[in-house]
């Protein structure tokens, strides 16, 4: 499909990726676990990859909503980064992001966190925002996620509009 088709959907395993990072020393804070801003980075790479995939434009991060750190991850543990397409706007699209943490010597995981992202995809030459292909919703599981990321961008819409004053 060339760029400029944006009528014909995409399925979210289109787009979906995942990445694994050894968590060394120099990702460390004092505590010998995994720095949250080295976490929120590799969520934001990943969540790039997946708008990058469904638009085949440049993206820029637009917000990062619900970032949670559920668990920490451990120096020399793996972190396990899954990232998908929950929602598609115009030009917006909305990526969740599940963080796991993998013990490499026992093969234990854990969810570590979660974090739902929003890219806006920008024309190449004006890099104003431009329209993405719809996203094509396969299993109830994708329309229940859709749905919630309908709220989402309600609140995030509400947050955004300026406030009146009382």
């Amino acid at each position: 499909m060339s760029p400029q088709n944006v009528t014909e959907g995409r399925r979210i395993s289109d787009s979906a990726t995942e990445m694994t990072q050894l968590v060394l020393p120099q990702h460390a804070n004092v505590h010998g676990t995994l720095l949250g801003g080295t976490v929120m980075h590799w969520v934001d790479l990943a969540a790039a990859i997946v708008a990058n995939r469904h638009s085949r434009r440049p993206v820029v991060t637009a917000a990062f909503d619900q970032m949670s750190f559920l668990a920490p991850i451990q120096v020399g543990q793996v972190a396990l980064i899954h990232a998908r397409m929950t929602f598609v706007d115009r030009s917006s699209m909305e990526i969740r992001v599940d963080v796991r943490s993998e013990d490499v010597l026992t093969g234990e995981q854990r969810t570590t966190g979660t974090a739902y992202v929003t890219f806006v995809a920008l024309d190449p030459v004006t890099r104003r925002p431009t329209p993405v292909p719809p996203l094509v919703l396969e299993t109830e599981a994708d329309r229940a996620e859709h749905a919630l990321a309908l709220e989402r961008r309600q609140l995030r819409l509400e947050r955004r509009s300026p406030r009146q004053n009382p």
